[in-house]
C-alpha cells in the first residue's frame, strides 16, 4: 500500500482542512486520525478529491485552552506523523508574548546604537 502524503491547505472556522495523496480515489480511504492530548478527535472526514482525498477535523473546544496546545497528523497504519500544528491562546501566552517583545525591542536598541556608531565613524564625525 502507498504511504500517504499530506498538505495542509489551511485552518478555519474550527476546521482543518489537508490533501492527501499517495493512496487512490477509487480505493480505500487511507486511515488517518488527527491526535490531541493523547485522544483521537472523532469528527474526521476524508473525501475523494482531483486524484487524491480532502481531509478535514472539525477541531473541539478543547483545543483552545491555556497555553499552548499541540495537534498531530498522523498515518493510523505506520503511526507516521504527517502533520502536527499548535494552538495558542489564554494569559500564559501574553506573558511569554511580552517577554519576547521586550527582549527583541532590548536587541533592536543594541542595533541600533551599533548602527549609529558605525554611521558616526564611517563619516567621520
Amino acid at each position: 500500500m502507498t504511504h500517504p502524503t499530506l498538505t495542509r491547505l489551511r485552518i478555519a472556522s474550527g476546521v482543518y482542512e489537508a490533501a492527501v495523496t499517495g493512496p487512490p480515489p477509487d480505493g480505500p480511504p487511507p486511515e488517518i486520525e488527527v491526535v490531541h492530548a493523547g485522544r483521537a478527535l472523532p469528527d474526521v472526514a476524508l473525501a475523494p478529491a482531483g486524484g487524491g482525498w480532502t481531509l478535514r477535523a472539525a477541531l473541539p473546544a478543547a483545543c483552545i485552552d491555556e497555553g499552548v496546545q499541540g495537534v498531530v497528523v498522523r498515518d493510523r497504519a505506520s503511526g507516521d506523523t504527517l502533520d502536527s500544528f499548535a494552538v495558542a491562546a489564554g494569559a500564559p501566552l501574553n506573558e511569554d508574548l511580552r517577554s519576547e517583545i521586550a527582549m527583541l525591542r532590548a536587541e533592536l536598541d543594541l542595533l541600533k546604537t551599533a548602527f549609529r556608531r558605525h554611521c558616526r565613524a564611517a563619516g567621520g564625525g
